[in-house]
């Protein structure tokens, strides 16, 4: 399954600080597991990844537990899941993003807007990257609907433009897409998410050349 194998879900969705209504014992998860999903993503070899994100999501597990109707930590359960498939490929793969589904549409049902509505964002990348029927859940129009509502609750952020982008690109819509990519482009740093928003703006320059590519 080299759909799956070359999935593009890099979600470093946490744009904003934790809500208040977390404790301070899952605020700091929260923060660990953000750092170390980046420091996974974005420095480990490709063949390290897979393991490396499977005792990761055993730590968001925990996590999980001190705090099960925290949005946040169940966004970033999925954000990790998510990941951790796209590591892995082949059919898999497909337990991992189903169960990270599970994750985000949950945390939509407990905070819709929580982490800038980062779920949603995670939710639409899901969609226009696994595959559809029969293999799997995906759904071009599912997940379009679903990154314009990200892009509603947070127009300016990194990862709702970048994501659209991909997908855009990826629907051979080249001029909407370089408009989401510059707009990603001009995002603001977010607190405390350096090293995600590095590899995230690499990310946007060489998707960015691609499209400009298609331009000329």
């Amino acid at each position: 399954m080299h759909i799956l194998r070359n999935l593009v879900l890099a979600f470093a969705c946490l744009c904003s600080l934790p809500a208040f209504a977390l404790s301070d014992e899952a605020r700091q998860h929260l923060v660990e597991l953000q750092s170390r999903w980046a420091e996974i993503n974005y420095r480990l070899p490709q063949d390290e990844r897979e393991a490396a994100f499977e005792k990761l999501a055993q730590a968001a597990d925990q996590a999980v537990k001190t705090e099960p109707d925290a949005a946040e930590l169940l966004i970033w359960r999925g954000i990790i899941l998510s990941t951790w498939a796209g590591a892995k490929g082949g059919l898999g793969a497909l337990g991992l993003v189903k169960e990270a589904r599970s994750n985000l549409e949950a945390a939509v049902a407990i905070d819709p807007q929580a982490l800038n509505g980062s779920a949603y964002t995670s939710l639409g990348s899901l969609y226009y990257q696994v595959p559809g029927w029969p293999i799997g859940f995906g759904d071009k129009k599912r997940a379009e609907a679903l990154l314009q509502k990200a892009l509603e609750i947070n127009p300016n952020g990194i990862d709702p433009n970048y994501f659209y982008g991909d997908y855009l690109f990826r629907q051979k819509r080249y001029a909407q897409a370089r408009e989401a990519l510059v707009r990603a482009q001009a995002a603001p740093d977010r607190p405390g998410r350096k090293l995600a928003d590095e590899g995230r703006r690499a990310e946007i320059r060489t998707l960015l050349s691609k499209v400009e590519a298609e331009l000329q």
